[in-house]
């Protein structure tokens, strides 16, 4: 079966989890996109998509890795 919020093979999952704030700099405390990368999600390419995703990851990994 398929995931429901991937329509084909260029087609990337938001990583919108509802938990839309952005902090003090400037990234979503929940998705951890840019302010720019959310406002840009809609027009951007698979491409360009899958880089704010893997970016998103990272800056995620990164946060979790200074709180410990």
């Amino acid at each position: 079966m398929s995931d429901p919020a991937v329509n084909s093979e260029d087609d990337v999952a938001s990583p919108c989890i509802g938990t839309c704030s952005l902090d003090s700099s400037d990234l979503c405390v929940g998705c951890f996109r840019s302010r720019r990368e959310i406002a840009r999600w809609l027009s951007a390419s698979a491409a360009e998509k899958r880089t704010i995703v893997q970016q998103s990851v990272q800056r995620r990994q990164a946060r979790e890795q200074s709180a410990q």
